[in-house]
Formats: C-alpha cells, sequence, structure tokens
C-alpha cells in the first residue's frame, strides 16, 4: 500500500479484508477500459462527489468514463467540476458499452433508479447498513463516514495523485455526508483525508459558502413553509415536517431544492429527532430521518425496509399518510427515549 501521506493510507484500509476489496477492485480498474458510474436517485453531495473522484481518478489512467444518473444534481452543485457531464436517463443509453458498472452509495440496485445496469459486472461501493450484495465485487464499509472516504482508499490504491478536482470531489462528499461534521460516524480518518484534501488545494470556507451559502429565494421560502407547519412532539425533542408537491410549486422549488432541510429543526437544543414525510406522485410517501447523539434512527427506517446510518436514515412507503404516520412517530419516540439514556455529555 502507499505510504502514511498518500490518499490509501487511512487506518480502516489496514484491516485484512478492506485490503483484499481494494486490491480487487484496484485489479478491475486497471484491466478494464470502459467503466460505467452511477449513484442513488435525487444525488446528495456524497454520491456527486464519489462518482465524480472517480471518474476524474480513472481518466488520469486514460480510462473511458461514462456518469449516468436518474436525476439532476442539485443546483448549488452545478459550478463543481464535471458536474456538467453527468447524463440524466432512465435507462442505460443505448450506446453505453462498458466493461464495468461502478454503483456507489446504493444498498440496492433499484435506488439508482436506472433501468438497464443489470446483468452487467458490477462493482458495489457502499456505506450503507443493510447492502444487499447485489454485485460482482462488493465492498461495503458502514465504518465510513461517506462514501467518498472509500473512493479515496481506491483512488490511493491506484497511485492516482490527489489532484485538485478530485479532492474537492472528496471533500464534498465528506462534508456534505457528515452533515458538516455533526454526524457521530466521524472518525480521526475522516479529518486525515480533509488534511489532505485542503494540502491538495481546498478551500474549506469556500466550500462552505458554496454548499450552504447559495440558496435560491424560493427555496428560503420553502424553508419558512416547513418551519411554519412543523409539529413537534413528545415534549418538544420530536420534531415533524410535511412536504407535498403544492407546497414546492407555491414557493417555486423542486425536489433538489429539499436537500438538507431536514437538518434545520436539529438546531434547536431540545429537539432530539426529525422525521420529513414526502408525498410522491400516487400512493408514495418519502420519509427521512435525522438525529443526534445516540439517538439511531437507522433502527427505525429498518423496520420499514430502509436503512442508513444512526443518525441519518430513511425508507419509502405506500399508503395514505394519516394510515402510517402513527406507527411511524410511536418508533420513534421510543428511539428518542432510548437514545437519552445513553446520551454521552461531551
Amino acid at each position: 500500500m502507499s505510504d502514511p501521506a498518500s490518499p490509501g493510507a487511512a487506518s480502516a484500509v489496514a484491516q485484512p479484508a478492506a485490503e483484499r476489496l481494494i486490491g480487487r477492485i484496484r485489479q478491475d480498474l486497471i484491466t478494464r477500459q470502459r467503466f460505467l458510474l452511477t449513484s442513488h436517485a435525487r444525488p446528495d453531495g456524497d454520491s456527486i462527489g464519489s462518482q465524480l473522484a472517480m471518474a476524474f481518478a480513472l481518466e488520469a489512467l486514460g480510462k473511458k468514463v461514462r456518469i449516468v444518473n436518474a436525476d439532476r444534481p442539485p443546483e448549488h452543485y452545478s459550478g463543481f467540476p464535471g458536474v456538467d457531464r453527468i447524463e440524466i436517463a432512465s435507462d442505460v443509453p443505448a450506446d453505453a458499452e462498458a466493461d464495468a458498472v461502478i454503483v456507489m452509495e446504493c444498498s440496492d440496485l433499484s435506488r439508482t433508479g436506472v433501468r438497464g445496469f443489470e446483468g452487467r459486472y458490477i462493482i458495489n461501493i457502499d456505506h450503507h447498513g443493510g447492502n444487499r450484495m447485489y454485485g460482482d465485487v462488493n465492498w461495503f464499509d458502514e465504518s465510513a463516514a461517506a462514501c467518498g472516504e472509500m473512493v479515496f482508499d481506491v483512488i490511493g490504491a491506484l497511485g492516482v495523485p490527489l489532484t485538485r478536482e478530485i479532492a474537492t470531489h472528496i471533500y464534498l462528499a465528506i462534508l456534505t455526508d457528515t452533515g458538516s461534521f455533526h454526524h457521530s460516524n466521524i472518525t480521526p480518518r475522516t479529518f486525515d483525508i480533509c488534511r489532505q484534501t485542503v494540502e491538495a488545494g481546498v478551500n474549506p470556507a469556500a466550500m462552505a459558502r458554496r454548499i450552504f451559502d447559495s440558496n435560491s429565494f424560493g427555496k428560503l421560502k420553502l424553508i419558512g413553509s416547513l418551519l411554519d407547519s412543523m409539529e413537534l412532539l413528545d415534549e418538544g425533542r420530536l420534531a415533524v415536517l410535511y412536504l407535498d408537491d403544492a407546497m414546492l410549486e407555491s414557493c417555486g422549488c423542486t425536489h433538489n431544492d429539499t436537500e438538507g432541510l431536514i437538518n434545520l429543526p436539529l438546531t434547536a437544543r431540545e429537539i432530539q429527532a426529525v422525521v420529513f414525510f414526502r408525498v410522491d406522485a400516487g400512493d408514495a410517501v418519502r420519509v427521512s430521518l435525522r438525529s443526534k447523539y445516540d439517538v439511531d434512527v437507522r433502527l427505525v427506517a429498518s423496520a420499514f425496509g430502509g436503512g442508513g446510518h444512526k443518525n441519518a436514515a430513511g425508507f419509502t412507503v405506500t399508503g395514505p399518510l394519516t394510515q402510517i404516520r402513527g406507527a411511524i412517530l410511536d418508533r420513534l419516540v421510543a428511539a428518542v427515549a432510548q437514545g437519552l439514556q445513553t446520551r454521552p455529555t461531551a
């Protein structure tokens, strides 16, 4: 492996299982020439950052790369290098020849929202609990604070220099998937990787402004509407947010404008968990969960067929919201009570 100052020197890679998987992925990436990259529908900073960092690294080795996603990136990511090359499609383009598909940030292949990846050689790289191990190669590391950390290790194993473009996307992935360094999945490895991205030219203050301080006026209106209609339950410890297409339309927003909004109630000292109900077309309800400290919302999500992380999880259910709401809220109240029993003091 690489020396301690290089991208591949994170402590988790020292584990024999991780070393073997990274070695196998490295071999596939070296010996194959054409790649399709994808991630989950409604992409976030980790999915976008992981894909583009991997794309730039592969192209540094002379490989052919195409990125195909189901949905457009949120508008505030549009200025990041390479975002404009992401192809938006519901099916794999007919002319998309590839020796391998690299799927990142997806516990299940269906989460890509793109049809046509089935039957191809798949490299599955993910850090979400409940990964179904659907690839020909499956690297699942729940200890990673972001999929971007895992991509960082792969790039280091490939021997590709940490250019400013690659570093920018690794930092984007980590900054956003840790909730701007709020979540409990952060490790010393996380900060060591970020240190190396800063040494490669990333400006943390400028990155934070681009990601968090570039909202549209419509999104500000949406924030006001969501908070105005917010419910507080369990003596103010649980916040409940609701969103439907009518609210989006009235504010001049799209679903891409909702990224990060679920975290706003957690800035209140009393609130320990947030549930965000998004009513989609038909009877589908997307449920996103966030929490603080030891409140484990992943357990709530898994009870309804979803997954994620301790402080950030989600799932989709079908049926009238009035019928499913009670069972979800009951489990969240129980999770908050359990988490408060073991909450750290600092």
